[in-house]
Order: structure tokens, then C-alpha cells, then sequence
């Protein structure tokens, strides 16, 4: 996948030109437009790049591409080792708990702009000590630096806002950044009310910015448009001809102008940024597959082979909406209609939130029993799944950094931690016998402590060690 900067004007024109990688992508502007904005110096963002090639090759390849929500470093880890192949990085998520600020704060842009980018940096960070970790112990196995796609939110601002925000999140090492077309001061969660959508060709300008912030920087960023349009209705201006079949002719206190929201609104404007972007993304009010294959269709009537994507939300009360098959059914449906890139963006706070709220409410009752049980799910999961993080002192790299310890004193070092350790006494290679191992079990239905939930009617027979350790 090594690829080289192309550092011509005409090596930039015959790459858009000719690579597959570009096909269906406008660009209102030129390769002497780059190469004027691009500076002396090429800057290598080597996971940035590695990330884009990749995820361009996954969706190229693989039915659909799922993830999840991500929002500390150790989740990335936990997902990448339990197999994924992308993460999803998200605004609300950055906004609730993993912000600059050190806020709680609802999804409506009012964390730092600079905080996705940060919050995508750290995922790296950890995905790379993974790696160093696992390199430096002979187990080289899993490809630790999976693509992350990340939110940009509406931009932060304007085009220029959306241009300097692009490069900070390719910096950071995104493969995929999403911007969407609502007004950045006004912006909600696409799940609440009040929505406010700026001019089609404004949103279009965003995504051209964003474009163009990855070609000065050299980096086959992909670029995700999303529409609000479903379920907005309110629009800044009718300055656009592209808005005015939408506008009701009603105003309201603060100036916005009424539009008639809902999919064919949506479908406009999913027209309109199909050019510019790699995948389109609508974002919907529930989950609806008749509603996905009619936006699908439409895109695709004009667009053969445009990539989309789907948030299969937390919001959604998915057992109230769907039934069991259906659910069961539900991204293999998708992806069949040219839903490539799948995902839950809030899965990270919704598993930390359930998964310590249990902890603890168990904790509070039955104090170290609660622990222990939890601890033998960890050790359960170590010998059946590889789980890793229950010898949390190797999994953070006191190992690793033993190494560096012994390598700059030549061996002979006395002061390294993680021999002679607790954990290395006690937390020693976990060896149960097969009937130690839980059986039985449906995937869909594995609990952080061992209860399923009040619905569930799987039949389990679970054997739990009562020791785990040699």
C-alpha cells in the first residue's frame, strides 16, 4: 500500500484523472490551486494516509464495513482486538465526556474545535503502543492501526473554519472525516429538535474545502457528507434556487427560513453533494429499511456505485421499532443496498455507562464478590478470546518499557517493574480445562457480569471458574 507524494501539477492531474481511487469526484478547482497552497515542505502523515488507503480497500472489498463509537484510547484497543477493522470518533461522544474542555456537554458544538482531533490522536496513540506492545513480546498478529472516521461536526464555522479543521484531523491521523449541512452556531445532535440547515451550495463549499485540505496535504482522505434534511426544518437563507422547491414561505422569530424537511429534501441534497464527497450520509429518525432503499435508489439513479453510509443509532429504540429478524437482518439488508460503512456512534458511552453502573451496583451490595466475579470474566474471556487488559500493567507497557530500560543498560538493569510484580505472581498464563469455558452462549447476548437482560430468551448453560489462576 506505499504510495509517494506526487509533486507536480501534472502528476496531480493525471492522478485525478486516471486513478480509480477518483473516480465520480469533482474538484472545482486545480492541481495548480494545490501546488500553490501546499508550501516547500512535504509533511508525510503516515497514519492518516495508511488509514485512508485502507478503508478505501475495505469498502472496495469487504460487503460492508461496521464499527464502533470509540472514546478513550484503551476502547480503540478493546474493539481492534476483539476484530473490528475501523472505529468510528465521535462528536457527541467528544461533546459527553472526551472534550478539551473537561465538559459535559450536549451535542450541540459547544466543546473546542479542536477537540475530535485530539480525541483521535489519543486513539492512535494507544492503537500504536498496542503495537509496540505486542511487536516487542514476538506477537506481531493483529494490525493494530485500523481507520478511524471522524466527525467533523458542521465545520466549526465556515469554509475556512472546515479547511483548517480537515488538516487538523489528518494530522491527528483520520482516514475519514463527515461534515454535515447544518448551521454550525445552531447546531443540534441529529436526533433532536431545531435543526437548522445552512444553503445546499454552502454545504457543497464545505466539502470542497475539506477536499482540498486533503489534497494540500497529500493524503487520500476520504470525505463523508451527511444530511440533515430529513428531519430539518428550518434553512438560513433562500438565496439558493437548489432550496427554494423546500421553503414554505413562513419565517420564524430569529429570521430562518421554513422548510418541508423529510427524504425527498433529503434525497436533494444527498444529489447535490454526491460529486464531492466518497460516501453519502443520511441521518434518520429511526431505523427504516423501505426509507434506506428509497434514499439508496434515488442516489444511486444518478450516482451508480456511490458509497453510503448509515448511523444505526443508539437514539433508536431498536426492539421497539424492530423485531428480532429484522434486527438480525438489519446491516446485511443495508449493505445490499450500497450501505458500505456502518456504525453505532454511541456505542463507547453506552458501554462504559451500563458496564460501571453495574460494577458498581453489585459492589455496593455484595463488595469484593462482585469484584472477583467480574475479575473471573476477565479471565474467562483471556483464555477463550485473548482478551489482554485483565494483566493491566503489561497491557499498558510496563513490559515495553522494561525493554527500553534493559536496551539503554545493556541488560543489566535491577530496577525493572514488571518482574517480581504482583501481577507477574499472580496473574500467571491462564490455563482452564474446556469445561471451565461457558458454552451454549449466543453471540448477541454476552453481559458485562454475567446477567442477560430481563427480554432475553436464549437458552445459556454457563460454567464460571471459580479460580482462574495456576
Amino acid at each position: 500500500m506505499a504510495s509517494r507524494q506526487v509533486n507536480t501539477a501534472a502528476e496531480i492531474t493525471k492522478s485525478w484523472n486516471q486513478d480509480s481511487r477518483w473516480k465520480g469526484i469533482t474538484r472545482p478547482y486545480t492541481a495548480e490551486d494545490v501546488i500553490r497552497l501546499r508550501g516547500t515542505l512535504h509533511i508525510e502523515h503516515t497514519l492518516a494516509r495508511f488509514g485512508a488507503e485502507r478503508l478505501w480497500e475495505l469498502l472496495s472489498k469487504e460487503q460492508y464495513v461496521h464499527a464502533l463509537g470509540a472514546m478513550s484510547g484503551n476502547q480503540a484497543v478493546q474493539m481492534v482486538a476483539a476484530g473490528l477493522k475501523a472505529i468510528y470518533v465521535s462528536g457527541w461522544q467528544c461533546a459527553a465526556d472526551a472534550n478539551n474542555a473537561g465538559q459535559m456537554y450536549p451535542d450541540q458544538s459547544l466543546y473546542p474545535a479542536d477537540s475530535v482531533p485530539n480525541l483521535v490522536r489519543r486513539l492512535n496513540n494507544a492503537l500504536t503502543r498496542a503495537d509496540q506492545v505486542h511487536h516487542s513480546e514476538g506477537k506481531n498478529g493483529i494490525n493494530w492501526f485500523v481507520p478511524l472516521i471522524a466527525d467533523a461536526e458542521a465545520g466549526f464555522g465556515g469554509t475556512q473554519n472546515a479547511f483548517e479543521l480537515m488538516k487538523a484531523m489528518i494530522e491527528a491521523g483520520a482516514a475519514c472525516v463527515h461534515f454535515e449541512d447544518q448551521l454550525s452556531s445552531a447546531k443540534k445532535c441529529g436526533h433532536l429538535g431545531g435543526k437548522v440547515l445552512v444553503p445546499t451550495s454552502e454545504a457543497v463549499q464545505k466539502l470542497v474545502a475539506a477536499r482540498l485540505a486533503a489534497d494540500v496535504l497529500g493524503v487520500p482522505t476520504l470525505v463523508l457528507a451527511r444530511t440533515d434534511a430529513n428531519s430539518a426544518f428550518l434553512l438560513t437563507s433562500d438565496i439558493d434556487p437548489y432550496d427554494r422547491i423546500f421553503c414554505t414561505g413562513e419565517r420564524t422569530v430569529e429570521g430562518f427560513f421554513c422548510i418541508n424537511g423529510g427524504l425527498d429534501s433529503a434525497i436533494a441534497r444527498g444529489l447535490a453533494y454526491a460529486p464531492y464527497a466518497d460516501l453519502i450520509w443520511c441521518e434518520t429518525s429511526e431505523p427504516n429499511l423501505k426509507e434506506a432503499e428509497r434514499f439508496a435508489e434515488a442516489i444511486h439513479a444518478k450516482y451508480p456505485g456511490k458509497m453510503l453510509a448509515y448511523n444505526c443509532s443508539p437514539s433508536f429504540n431498536w426492539k421497539k421499532k424492530l423485531d428480532d429478524a429484522t434486527i438480525a437482518r438489519f446491516q446485511p439488508a443495508l449493505a445490499e443496498m450500497g450501505y458500505k460503512f456502518q456504525f453505532i456512534t454511541l456505542a463507547g458511552f453506552h458501554a462504559l455507562n451500563l458496564s460501571m453502573f453495574e460494577l458498581a451496583r453489585a459492589y455496593k451490595d455484595a463488595g469484593m464478590t462482585a469484584y472477583s466475579r467480574l475479575q473471573e470474566k476477565e479471565f474467562a474471556r483471556e483464555f477463550s478470546h485473548g482478551y489482554s487488559a485483565v494483566k493491566h500493567q503489561r497491557f499498558v507497557g510496563t513490559g515495553y518499557f522494561d525493554v527500553v530500560t534493559q536496551v539503554i543498560a545493556s541488560g543489566k538493569s535491577s530496577v525493572t517493574a514488571l518482574e517480581h510484580s504482583t501481577e507477574a505472581e499472580q496473574f500467571a498464563e491462564v490455563k482452564l480445562p474446556p469445561q471451565m469455558v461457558e458454552v451454549g452462549q449466543d453471540p448477541s447476548c454476552r453481559p458485562i457480569l454475567g446477567e442477560c437482560p430481563l427480554t432475553c430468551t436464549h437458552n445459556h448453560e454457563h460454567v464460571w471458574p471459580s479460580q482462574a489462576n495456576d
